[in-house]
């Protein structure tokens, strides 16, 4: 049929695209014409990429040391086992294809959907995210690199094309599971099978396979071992996937029990040693770069690493000759950097190979190592390190809520130049001096010079959830309260070595292929981050340091000890030596994989000063032999020279300036010589010397409890006082009877609660604890199985009443092995009481020695119904090998809280100097 004007109906416009504008008409005709262009080139593309032929056989890979000659470790196949696809049950391969490539079978090598979502991903949020399939997945293990760039990603998909042209589906896939790398050294199903189940592919269930597939996202941190949270996560993420194809049943993925793993990787032991560890650091860095895992082990490179040989011996060395003989378990780490490109001269986290733990990459409180900080901050602010701050021990300050701050030793310097202060590595100056410049900018240099801004998913240098105010960063930061990396802190002094310039930590060089093309290459990067002049001046006052503690032979050097004080004993849990000579770094840390007292063979407590410090002396002495001791740089003495906080100086202290000398020492107000005689003539003594001091004193009871002897002592036991905030004790321990009750323990929000009620002695915290307990009467029943029966709740739960003797029942609930407490329940209880004392060192603890522990609950009061006199009240545990005493001290009606802690001092050391215990 011909149209009016004499053309056919088929050669007429259509009448909706001739009604759009002409611009609108002329864009829709270029879009086309470009996606023909477009498509052409793909396909041109496509045609012109040749599909290489299979894979050579893998070969082992060669880390070099920094010489590029010396053979460091080889990294290669420890096992690989291919299988068929019909040995590969199907809800294995379900399992995967879920994970992986839900549409695998019914796409031609690329998902358009999934490309288009990793587009709208990378370009709306930069998430990087990427769109494999699995046949993409294949092509880039056999044939290509894993690094993420636009002419990768295009010959990926070439190649993804090409072999879906030459082989089948099932061939792919078979393929696939046969090549990829699991972990644990395992190549292919088979071998992932054996190694994380024992057993062999065939034997398998889909909740197995589910764990191997969960493996392929992250083959180090899905290994259960490693990273159980993230595992269990992602193999959850699995299940659900399968349920939605119908290869599971719907809600399985919540039912169903985690397979039972293999604990320990099979290739721990595959590179032995030190050396096992700076592999696995290596490994991390190449996969960050874009060279995976089983290229290293599979594709025969040649690494050329930044460790330098002679360096990494003298710390091998070092460490084995300062362990041996020590108790079992003691760890050190050594993490040694060169400031001028930041590449790690040498590395020790720990002696047993490969996947183990690693000590230099474990966060811990890095105590006065970061005081250095506090200096650097100071000068950025005009405080020159000659400016005077009062040194006097204890001391308190306004955010520590009434808890005392000691110095090491309770070493006294009223009128202390800060270098003099860096030098006794005193507390109570550098804690002034941040409460002066503010935590914050301390903080923030501390980022600047190394410290990453989070550890994880938690943000470092700030309070964590469950401390005093999670999310800040309070003066404590002076007494390196907040954990760091021993490899952070040797990345910070680094940067401070190199006068302020900071360059990225890193371990590789360069990685060459076999033939010798190289395909990566550090490039070096720095920036300056502190003034050349302030990094100066700290290197000069950290110097002083190590003239004081014994220098480095030939080699000047500046360092800084620090020691982290386990609860109230004068033991460390964690003691560090970090400094420079010019051209290393190096960063020593001594502890133990839990924290707990270290002590040396022969008994003595490890502090900085001692192993920490003999072993980096030795360390640096070895390193830097044959070079020439080149001198620091001379001081530029930035800022001015004031007189800091010392108006807050008494009119009775000392002002020698510079003047330090020993204060009171723990136990001094303990009399021995009056322990004499039989028990009941000691007892009859301290009731007389008792009686007499009540005379004076504001009204006070005392009970102690030995638990070694069996004997028990009071004066006024049974008097009622009000608890104040020594309860806080008594919630934690009906909190967790309640837990033990229902069978689980402690939730993550209630773990938080309680630390921070017990060691923040926070009073919502411990509102809420009372109110989940049901009040007075949930708390008069705990107490009733706990065996207190003079311990009346009461609405507000600071104003219950008690009495020294049912308090000392309530210690005895947590140290008597059949207390309703398990033992779990009772750890934690003398744990966080333990914490405590490190920040409020008064109380029972007068009644101790050095060397004892002490766990305590302090409480005070101010009640405006006694016209604001003041309730002091101490309870507690002192113990060591030969100790083990429950004693309690009330009081009330002091005119002020320091009176109040002054009487309750005396009467514990009263009590202790006639009984002797």
């Amino acid at each position: 049929m011909a149209s009016s004007e004499g053309r056919p109906a088929w050669k007429r416009p259509v009448d909706w695209f001739r009604r759009w504008p002409r611009w609108c008409r002329w864009t829709a005709a270029a879009v086309v014409a470009v996606e023909l262009a477009l498509v052409s080139v793909a396909v041109v593309y496509v045609a012109s990429v040749d599909l290489p032929p299979d894979p050579a056989p893998p070969q082992a890979s060669v880390l070099y040391y920094r010489d590029g000659r010396t053979v460091l470790a080889r990294v290669g196949l420890t096992d690989r086992t291919d299988v068929t696809l019909d040995q590969i049950p199907p809800v294995v391969r379900q399992a995967f294809l879920a994970a992986e490539d839900r549409g695998f079978y019914d796409h031609f090598g690329m998902s358009v959907r999934g490309v288009v979502r990793a587009l709208w991903a990378n370009v709306v949020t930069d998430s990087g995210q990427g769109a494999s399939t699995i046949t993409q997945q294949y092509v880039r293990n056999a044939y290509l690199t894993q690094e993420r760039t636009v002419s990768r990603k295009s010959r990926e998909a070439a190649l993804a094309l090409k072999v879906e042209q030459r082989y089948s589906k099932d061939e792919i896939l078979e393929r696939y599971l046969n090549t990829i790398y699991f972990g644990r050294g395992a190549y292919g199903i088979e071998a992932a099978s054996r190694a994380y189940f024992g057993t062999g592919v065939g034997r398998l269930d889909g909740y197995r396979a589910a764990v191997l597939a969960a493996l392929v996202k992250d083959p180090t941190r899905g290994d259960p071992a490693a990273d159980p949270k993230w595992a269990r996560e992602r193999w959850v993420w699995v299940l659900r996937a399968m349920s939605e194809q119908g290869w599971l049943p719907e809600g399985e993925a919540d039912r169903a029990p985690y397979p039972k793993v293999a604990p320990e990787s099979v290739t721990a032991s595959a590179v032995e040693g030190p050396a096992g560890l700076i592999v696995d650091r290596v490994e991390d860095e190449l996969v960050a770069a874009g060279i995976s895992r089983q290229q290293l082990r599979t594709g025969g490179l040649q690494v050329t690493t930044t460790i330098d040989a002679g360096v990494q011996k003298a710390a091998t060395s070092g460490i084995a000759t300062a362990l041996r003989g020590q108790p079992k378990e003691l760890r050190s780490a050594l993490v040694a950097v060169g400031p001028e490109d930041g590449g790690v001269r040498a590395y020790y986290g720990g002696d047993r190979g490969r996947g183990y733990y690693d000590d230099a990459l474990a966060a811990r409180p890095p105590a006065s190592t970061f005081k250095p900080v506090v200096l650097a901050a100071a000068e950025e602010r005009d405080i020159g390190y000659q400016s005077l701050y009062n040194g006097s021990s204890p001391r308190l300050f306004s955010d520590r809520d009434g808890a005392p701050l000691y110095n090491q030793k309770n070493l006294q310097c009223p009128v202390c130049p800060l270098n003099i202060a860096m030098v006794y590595s005193l507390n109570t100056p550098f804690y002034a001096l941040t409460e002066q410049i503010g935590p914050d900018s301390v903080r923030d240099l501390a980022h600047r010079l190394g410290v990453p801004r989070r550890y994880g998913d938690q943000e470092t240098l700030v309070d964590v959830k469950g401390e005093p105010e999670p999310g800040r960063t309070r003066s404590d930061i002076a007494l390196g309260r907040y954990p760091v990396t021993p490899a952070d802190l040797a990345s910070m002094y680094a940067t401070l070595a190199a006068g302020g310039q900071r360059a990225e930590r890193h371990f590789v060089r360069s990685v060459a292929r076999g033939d010798g093309v190289k395909i990566y290459e550090y490039e070096k990067q720095t920036r300056q981050v502190l003034s050349s002049a302030v990094a100066a001046d700290v290197g000069a006052v950290l110097s002083e340091v190590v003239d004081h503690h014994g220098r480095v032979p030939g080699v000047p050097a500046a360092a800084k000890t620090g020691s982290q004080q386990w609860g109230n004993t004068g033991d460390s849990s964690d003691a560090w030596t970090a400094g420079w000579a010019t051209g290393l770094a190096a960063v020593v840390w001594v502890g133990r994989e839990l924290p707990g007292p270290i002590r040396e063979k022969g008994g003595q407590a490890v502090n900085g000063e001692g192993m920490p410090y003999r072993i980096w002396r030795a360390f640096m002495a070895g390193a830097m032999r044959g070079r020439t001791g080149e001198a620091l740089p001379r001081p530029a003495r930035i800022g001015r020279v004031g007189k800091g906080d010392l108006a807050s100086l008494g009119p009775d202290v000392p002002r020698g300036k510079a003047l330090v000398f020993p204060g009171p020492q723990r136990g001094d107000l303990v009399d021995r010589s009056k322990a004499t005689g039989s028990w009941a003539e000691r007892v009859e003594r301290l009731t007389g010397a008792l009686g007499k001091y009540a005379e004076s004193a504001p009204d006070f009871s005392v009970a102690v409890v030995d638990r070694r002897s069996g004997r028990s002592y009071d004066y006024r036991g049974d008097r009622r006082f009000e608890t104040a905030s020594i309860v806080k004790a008594e919630l934690l321990a009906a909190l967790l009877l309640r837990a033990q009750d229902e069978g689980r323990e402690l939730t993550a929000d209630e773990r938080a609660r309680v630390r921070k009620m017990i060691v923040a002695s926070d009073n919502d915290a411990a509102a809420r604890v009372y109110d989940d307990l049901g009040g007075a009467t949930g708390l008069r029943q705990a107490g009733e199985r706990l065996g207190l029966r003079a311990t009346d709740p009461a609405r507000q739960v600071g104003l219950s009443h008690t009495t020294a003797i049912d308090q000392t029942r309530l210690i005895g609930a947590l140290t008597a092995s059949q207390s309703p407490l398990n033992r779990a329940s009772r750890e934690l209880i003398l744990s966080l009481m333990s914490s405590v004392n490190a920040d409020q060192n008064w109380g029972i603890s007068a009644a101790s020695f050095s060397g004892e522990q002490v766990a305590l609950k302090n409480g005070w009061l101010s009640r405006s119904a006694e016209q604001g006199r003041w309730i002091v009240n101490s309870i507690g545990r002192i113990s060591d090998e030969d100790t083990d005493v429950s004693v309690v001290v009330l009081s009330h009606g002091h005119a002020n809280q320091a009176d109040g802690v002054a009487e309750v001092e005396r009467i514990a050391a009263l009590t202790r100097s006639y009984l002797g215990w």
